[in-house]
């Protein structure tokens, strides 16, 4: 595995060579082989792009409709549904303390196997638990109360991780090349996910134990893919937060100072540091417009997300195979354009397709209220709505994501991911709630008037991004 260690010198001898400037400073004492860090970082390029192919596999069987068909069959009520949807989204308040922890350890690679790993690990309890299920005499509900528990643990270990995870990767991502990478590899595990559903799913229908026990099988397919996916970033250039958060620390001063590569000379601001993680936090003002921004809109985006599914099945009585080939649509639609709003992202920022894009997809909710169960609708107006949804949701996931990489400081990175990730999560969990009781206590007619809501809320939460300095 490639390191790349932060030296202790002497200040007057310090250089500063960026891969990826500002984002990926490395501090070493002697003038390092360029030819062997752009063979490295393309090694972490593709070894994190496999990555996401086998975690895309590993999601298939833990999440999505796999997970909810096996559940259904075991007879669970909505409220495990409900609990199920809002797991995800709740374990994400631990990725502060799980940020704080990585910045403590000596190796990124080693705290996500300890964080990724064993949460996918804790999925072999279920598998072995579906296996011998009638041979042990586990009940229907003993299944339900242990799939939530894995869920919810695995889910907690990897909210510990996420944040590191992603401050590894702003390190080795070069900027120039965000927009079209993380485009690149989203587009992956899409089509990966378009391919995997439905084959799992026929393997699992047509298991000739029955479906439990297929949909066992596929999770133990699914958790080996898992591991792979961890071994994939063994060979991704490894970092150790602590030695470079203090060497940062000690040659920080309060001066402007420019730096000569071997390809240009850029400017590198140096400001010292408090010495507290979370002190130079709320003195950042422009990462507190964006988490006012991304709260609003996780906030807003959930009033109505989760019910547009609901409403097709519910109040226009469609057919099951109908909304998931809509889904599928959808699907596809994200993975053929999210490339290219990745290079367009490189070329204009990613602030301008936030809010642009975020007004279509403000409006999206008001283009369902006229929306009826009639051939039209159903073949024409449906279709193309999943489509462009699947087109504009794809711009404002990556850009979101390639937003937080770019206002971000170098030091402490995974703590202010960390945070956002802890707003989306309350804010998402919260906006499902007011849905979910607009939904069911307002009578005839509340869906329509949640959607319209939704599209008010969802432009006023664009507002704050005007503010926001990429």
């Amino acid at each position: 595995m490639t390191s790349v260690p932060i030296e202790t010198v002497a200040p007057v001898t310090l250089e500063i060579t960026q891969i990826s400037a500002p984002q990926s400073a490395f501090i070493t004492t002697t003038k390092p082989n360029p030819q062997d860090y752009k063979d490295a970082i393309r090694t972490s390029l593709r070894a994190s792009t496999l990555d996401a192919v086998f975690a895309a596999v590993f999601g298939v069987a833990t999440g999505g409709i796999l997970l909810s068909n096996f559940l259904l069959e075991l007879g669970a009520s909505p409220v495990v549904f409900g609990m199920l949807s809002s797991i995800p989204m709740l374990v994400n308040l631990v990725q502060p303390l799980g940020a704080l922890l990585s910045e403590r350890s000596s190796s990124r690679f080693q705290y996500s196997l300890k964080t990724h790993g064993i949460a996918r690990l804790l999925w072999l309890i279920l598998g072995f638990s579906i296996i011998t299920s009638t041979w042990i005499g586990i009940s229907s509900e003993q299944l339900i109360v242990l799939t939530l528990l894995v869920v919810l643990f695995s889910g907690l270990l990897g909210g510990l991780g996420s944040a590191s995870w992603l401050s590894w990767l702003a390190t080795i991502v070069p900027r120039r090349l965000r927009g079209r990478y993380f485009g690149l590899r989203n587009s992956a595990a899409s089509l990966t996910n378009l391919l995997c559903v439905p084959l799992a799913g026929l393997a699992v229908s047509h298991w000739y134990g029955g479906t439990l026990q297929g949909y066992g099988i596929i999770l133990f397919a699914a958790i080996a893919c898992g591991i792979i996916s961890i071994c994939c970033q063994y060979f991704q250039i490894d970092m150790n937060p602590a030695l470079q958060n203090s060497s940062l620390v000690k040659y920080q001063q309060n001066s402007e100072s420019a730096v000569t590569t071997n390809e240009k000379t850029i400017t590198v601001t140096q400001i010292t540091s408090p010495p507290n993680e979370f002190a130079s936090i709320w003195n950042n003002w422009n990462f507190l417009r964006f988490l006012l921004y991304f709260g609003l809109w996780m906030l807003a985006f959930n009033i109505s997300a989760p019910f547009f599914n609901f409403y097709m099945l519910d109040q226009l009585h469609l057919d099951v195979s109908c909304v998931t080939l809509y889904g599928s649509l959808q699907a596809g639609a994200s993975m053929l354009l999210i490339v290219l709003w990745g290079k367009l992202a490189d070329k204009i920022g990613n602030r301008r397709i936030l809010m642009l894009v975020g007004i279509f997809v403000a409006l999206t909710p008001l283009l369902w209220l006229g929306v009826s169960a009639d051939s039209w609708n159903i073949w024409l107006w449906l279709p193309l709505l999943h489509i462009f949804t699947g087109g504009t949701l794809a711009a404002i996931d990556l850009c979101n994501n390639n937003l937080q990489l770019a206002i971000a400081p170098l030091k402490n990175q995974s703590i202010y991911f960390a945070i956002a990730s802890a707003v989306a999560g309350f804010s998402g969990a919260l906006g499902t709630t007011i849905g979910g009781f607009i939904a069911q206590f307002a009578g005839q007619g509340a869906l329509l008037g949640l959607f319209a809501l939704s599209s008010l809320c969802r432009l006023a939460a664009i507002l704050p991004l005007i503010f926001v300095k990429e």
